[in-house]
């Protein structure tokens, strides 16, 4: 029979993650918040989390919160901790790394690297970006009335994230947690050390006018074309071009390929944020008319900025510009086709 009982939460984390690995949880307890304690668990029995990577990488930490309801209990000796590939909810696929006999701190944020004693063969499980997997705890003795047991948030159960293995009256296996009435997630974790991810993007502008020399009071049209050339995906790419004030009525409609992606219309200035990746480009299809009486060269700028996290290693191609001169032998007082002679 598992009871639960609130008790003020004081998270303290035996170790931290360093600057590429990220805490992945279910769960929202924070320090100073309220948690409960999940205890009477019987010998055998075993709490899960389902949780997802944030990128390609490797499990190197499970984290468990181990509290009971006063404090200052004896360390426990618990069966196993296992990091399991996803199954079908809630049963766990196959076994990837299991460390014997874990020893779990009253009050702390027990965290686990290593898979023996002595501290030589690390944590080090394999996943990829949005790979579901889960680490489970499963109890050596059952577990006291008032703990120490595992902890569980207060805020909602995340669907198909949490697992209990047990018998509940249908012989022992895995449930759904919120099927044996457990009502938040559990403070089960992992840590994953993302792989280092180049921060380079090269994004160079091209840019052409048709036709290459303008006639006063006639449509001329800019074709603008970023594209990035890598290694890294410019997710957040600041495109402007204000046109010459003597470009009328502009309008413009951009094609994206290669998994970019863009506004597919606007008109006047252009001043919106795309999104580039590796091989990808945008393509503005710009549409105007040269004012009436326009003279000299007409000057047009387009311009982009790679933003944060992808930096580019050559702004030298990040701005394209182009002069287009008057058509030979255009009279621009009869630019519209009227000769009175």
């Amino acid at each position: 029979m598992r009871t639960a009982f609130w008790l003020p939460v004081g998270i303290a984390i035996a170790a931290t993650a360093t600057a590429n690995e990220i805490v992945v949880k279910n769960d929202s307890l924070v320090d100073g918040a309220n948690g409960v304690i999940v205890a009477g668990f019987a010998t055998g029995e075993a709490a899960a989390s389902w949780l997802t990577s944030p990128c390609d990488g490797s499990v190197v930490a499970a984290q468990i919160f181990w509290a009971s309801g006063g404090g200052g209990a004896d360390d426990a000796i618990e069966d196993t901790l296992i990091v399991y590939r996803a199954g079908d909810f809630p049963e766990p696929g196959a076994n990837e790394a299991q460390i014997d006999g874990p020893v779990l701190t009253d009050g702390f944020l027990n965290e686990f690297r290593y898979l023996d004693e002595g501290n030589t063969i690390p944590l080090d499980v394999a996943v990829v970006q949005g790979e579901t997997f889960v680490v489970s705890l499963s109890f050596l003795e059952a577990t006291p009335s008032v703990g120490p047991s595992v902890v569980r948030d207060t805020d909602g159960i995340t669907p198909s994230g949490n697992a209990l293995y047990g018998d509940i009256g249908f012989g022992i296996q895995w449930y759904d947690a919120a099927f044996v009435g457990i009502t938040g997630d559990w403070v089960i974790r992992a840590v994953v050390d993302c792989e280092s991810i180049a921060t380079d993007a090269d994004v160079a502008v091209a840019l052409t006018a048709d036709p290459p020399q303008y006639t006063a009071g006639a449509a001329l049209t800019y074709t603008i074309t970023i594209g990035n050339a890598g290694p890294a995906t410019a997710t957040s790419t600041t495109v402007v071009d204000a046109f010459p004030a003597d470009y009328e009525g502009a309008t413009w409609t951009c094609a994206a390929s290669g998994g970019a992606n863009c506004a597919p219309n606007g008109s006047g200035t252009i001043a919106e944020i795309v999104s580039l990746p590796v091989g990808g480009q945008v393509v503005y299809t710009v549409n105007g008319t040269v004012a009436l009486g326009t003279t000299g060269v007409l000057t047009n700028s387009a311009t982009a900025v790679v933003g944060a996290p992808a930096t580019d290693p050559n702004t030298t191609n990040n701005t394209a510009s182009i002069d287009t001169e008057p058509a030979a032998g255009s009279d621009v007082i009869f630019a519209d086709g009227f000769d009175p002679g």
